[in-house]
């Protein structure tokens, strides 16, 4: 407890109340967000959510879906690049569909219809230009 005490005092006085009211909570801005403190959310059947770090210009969202979850064809617009952490996904973009594994990355530009099905359970890392509001509560 002292270390946390004496954490909070070396910070300005503004910085320190948003860590004593908010907690472990995510905020936009915030420069560092650990893993452990992420509330995940289900996205869909199958698929769960942990919005990661963000600010107005950009959102990281880590995506993990079950074998045969579906991420429903949609558009937005964000620019989304995806990044396949594991796993084995079948991806549609606009009117191309292409399987893709561990290492691939995919850019949706903003408007494009996309969608896909998790053919090997995996964990996709998505990046939103700007930040997604429609993911937060800020």
């Amino acid at each position: 407890m002292l270390k946390a005490r004496f954490a909070i005092h070396m910070v300005s006085p503004k910085l320190a109340m948003h860590f004593i009211s908010k907690g472990a909570r995510k905020m936009k801005n915030d420069v560092w967000v650990f893993y452990k403190d992420i509330e995940p959310e289900k996205a869909g059947e199958g698929v769960v959510r942990r919005v990661l770090a963000y600010s107005d210009d950009i959102m990281v969202v880590e995506n993990t879906f079950s074998k045969d979850a579906v991420g429903q064809k949609h558009s937005h617009p964000h620019t989304q690049i995806t990044y396949v952490k594991s796993g084995r996904f079948l991806f549609t973009i606009g009117d191309t569909t292409r399987e893709v594994t561990e290492g691939d990355t995919l850019l949706k530009t903003d408007g494009v219809v996309h969608g896909c099905v998790c053919l090997e359970a995996g964990i996709l890392l998505d990046i939103f230009s700007p930040y997604r509001e429609d993911f937060v509560k800020d």
